[in-house]
């Protein structure tokens, strides 16, 4: 027989108490004199040695309850057959998984519930135990010192799922790194309470234990039945104009075993159920659902995707944001001046277009920063400071679209271009005018400028007299019926090149003229916006976001109802880096929930974003007992348990790693003998 707390022998020293007080009796006998005898009870004579018979049987029974109650306090118990059981005088550290796959459920009881509970069973063998650790994935303050077992009883009636999926070797660094501060007293212990998801555990395979602990992994899982979620979410069109009809293509996916059939899908814009769409899901399959839509009025609106599919809930929405309408700011260089002001003209009859047209010679290269699309017109020759400006802009996600002058510097030209990824560029000798092939309405470029109606016979095209001709990097927009290039796109990191073969004026061509130019130059205006995400993940560490130019001590806040945030924030230019905070990284009163975040500078907004939860708590693949024995098996310091509601976890535990609790038997013994002592003093005349 061994004990749990062997200081708690010490308390046999009371027994000393009752013997003291048997053997030396103070009591003195006091003479009482009566008027008369005949008052007094006939009393029944005992002997001294029957008196002494029931003194020691008193004395036995509180020495024996003393002992009992002492032993039971020390915790006896008989030693398991494991010699490398666990020592609740060393520190016991417990991982407690709280994400969001944790909802799922196992006979209408959720994983997290099913968790907790064992959690407190095994709790109760560590009752007095001072030496504990509680981890959830929140990487709480209060989880980086040893407290007790009833304070962690406490929290764990008032823990809450997490948004922020920690994966097993994070969890196992975090416990090392408190025992390395608190040295036990034997071997130090792990516990790892989870659903072993294996889309967030992250490296299982290469995780070594340390030799001088133990590690017991207790899997809380049941049948992956069916799990929906979104997969993406993308526009037919990225540039969403008011009142313009638009499709959103929503993909959700099941990572469930069973089918889903006729799950209707909403989509819902600022609050208002705008459209429904049924999709069927295959077991681990996917499908793509499309919705029709049109905004009203410019701004932010506020997008959300809804569904439901029980019993894992955190997913049937997500959220998103579409810019209605933003303003496109063009600014327009040009070398030799157009006496039709084409540009000019197309871009100053909408109210969508901030138009800034400045000779190339005297603009500010500063106004690139606020710029969307830069129209190079008629410029002899790119070059020094200016072409410097221009290529940083395209690469870091800006538009240009370069209008040739009438006789083109070919060299400068050339090697501005060819930076940009247009190459071959080459002056044309034949001045003969040359008509338009008709655009591809597959194109996507034109995917929304002609109506259906319209037959493609019945377009009249422009004729041009092109100046220069090269070979097109991207697509061909618009073609020559020679075979030659008209109009070109070509991608550069993040920006756009659009290149046109001739000058705007009547003497080389008729396209400024002609039906199909402003449709062209709205189509590269709009393409040329910066595309800001529709939506962003909890699970990234930073968001790229672009802002007006500021000065760089300005901060910015998230503020979603009443909770507001300040993250970590870097301003270069009009280049935002913001990082989303971690669950430990809030207060109590803070709850990073999904939805939408205003970004705000001084009280006032300047983005609407919305943020989800990743979508890897999603999928519902976990690793079975016998997978994580495999990864485990070459380390015999690691104990796997079966499905934790399979049986009595506790008991089993108990019975491999701390043997046969006897502390109950010896509280009932101590019951027992003050029971004894009761009947002795009153039945013994």
């Amino acid at each position: 027989m061994q004990f749990l707390f062997p200081t708690f022998l010490w308390s046999l020293l009371a027994v000393g108490i009752p013997i003291a007080i048997h053997l030396f009796n103070f009591r003195r006998t006091r003479r009482i004199y009566f008027s008369n005898v005949s008052l007094l009870k006939n009393v029944d004579m005992e002997t001294s040695s029957f008196r002494r018979l029931k003194q020691y049987l008193i004395l036995a029974t509180r020495v024996l309850a003393i002992a009992a109650l002492a032993l039971a306090f020390a915790q006896p118990y008989l030693p398991s057959e494991n010699k490398s059981g666990t020592n609740a005088q060393s520190v016991t550290s417990v991982y407690l998984d709280n994400s969001f796959s944790m909802q799922n459920e196992d006979n209408n009881q959720r994983f997290f519930d099913i968790a907790t509970g064992k959690l407190d069973q095994l709790l109760t063998l560590f009752r007095n135990a001072t030496r504990l650790q509680l981890i959830t994935n929140d990487f709480d303050a209060q989880e980086q010192q040893l407290t007790t077992t009833d304070r962690i009883k406490d929290r764990l009636t008032t823990l809450k799922l997490s948004h922020t999926p920690r994966s097993l070797p994070s969890i196992y660094k975090r416990q090392v790194n408190l025992m390395s501060r608190y040295a036990g007293s034997g071997k130090n212990q792990f516990f790892w309470f989870s659903d072993f998801q294996k889309s967030t555990v992250g490296d299982v395979a290469s995780l070594k234990v340390d030799s001088t602990n133990r590690l017991f992994i207790v899997p809380v899982q049941a049948v992956a039945n069916q799990n929906v979620y979104v997969d993406s979410v993308w526009l037919n069109t990225p540039f969403v104009r008011e009142f313009q009809n638009n499709i959103l293509y929503v993909r959700v996916s099941n990572s469930g075993n069973d089918d889903v059939q006729n799950l209707v899908v909403k989509l819902f814009l600022d609050d208002v159920q705008v459209s429904t769409a049924p999709v069927n899901l295959a077991p681990k399959g996917s499908a793509t659902a499309s919705f029709n839509f049109n905004v009203r009025g410019k701004g932010f609106k506020r997008g959300r995707i809804v569904f439901d599919d029980l019993p894992i809930t955190f997913d049937n929405e997500y959220f998103f944001v579409l810019n209605a309408s933003p303003v496109i700011r063009v600014l327009h260089l040009y070398g030799q001046a157009n006496p039709n002001r084409s540009i000019e003209n197309v871009f100053a009859n909408d109210s969508l277009f901030a138009t800034r047209s400045l000779n190339a010679n005297n603009a500010d290269i500063g106004l690139l920063k606020q710029t969307d699309l830069v129209v190079l017109e008629s410029v002899e020759r790119v070059e020094g400071a200016m072409r410097t400006e221009l290529e940083n802009f395209v690469r870091k996600g800006g538009s240009i679209l370069v209008v040739p002058p009438s006789n083109p510097d070919i060299a400068s030209y050339g090697g501005f271009l060819s930076a940009l990824g247009v190459n071959s560029l080459s002056e044309r000798t034949s001045n003969e005018p040359i008509p338009l092939t008709n655009p591809e309405r597959e194109s996507p470029f034109f995917s929304d400028v002609f109506e259906q109606s319209i037959r493609q016979e019945n377009l009249e095209l422009p004729v041009s007299k092109p100046v220069w001709q090269w070979q097109a990097g991207g697509a061909k927009l618009l073609s020559l019926r020679s075979g030659d290039v008209f109009l070109s796109q070509s991608a550069v990191q993040r920006g756009k090149v659009y290149v046109l073969a001739n000058p705007l004026t009547e003497a080389f061509g008729s396209f400024a003229q002609n039906a199909l130019f402003v449709p062209v130059m709205y189509k590269i205006a709009a393409q040329s916006v910066r595309e800001q995400r529709a939506a962003y993940s909890f699970d990234e560490n930073n968001i790229a976001l672009t802002v007006p130019d500021l000065p760089q001590n300005t901060i910015f806040k998230l503020k979603k109802g009443k909770i507001e945030l300040i993250p970590v924030q870097r301003l270069n230019g009009n280049q935002l880096t913001l990082e989303l905070p971690k669950s430990n990284q809030l207060t109590t009163e803070q709850d990073m929930e999904s939805g939408y975040y205003e970004l705000q500078k001084d009280g006032q907004t300047v983005q609407l974003l919305a943020l989800n939860h990743d979508n890897q708590e999603s999928q519902l693949d976990y690793y079975t007992p016998d997978e994580l024995r495999k990864l485990f098996a070459n380390q015999p310091n690691v104990q796997v348990f079966d499905h934790v509601a399979d049986g009595d976890f506790v008991k089993e535990f108990q019975k491999q790693n701390i043997g046969v609790s006897l502390w109950k038997y010896f509280l009932w013994a101590a019951l027992a003998f003050l029971l004894l002592e009761i009947l002795v003093i009153r039945l013994i005349k």
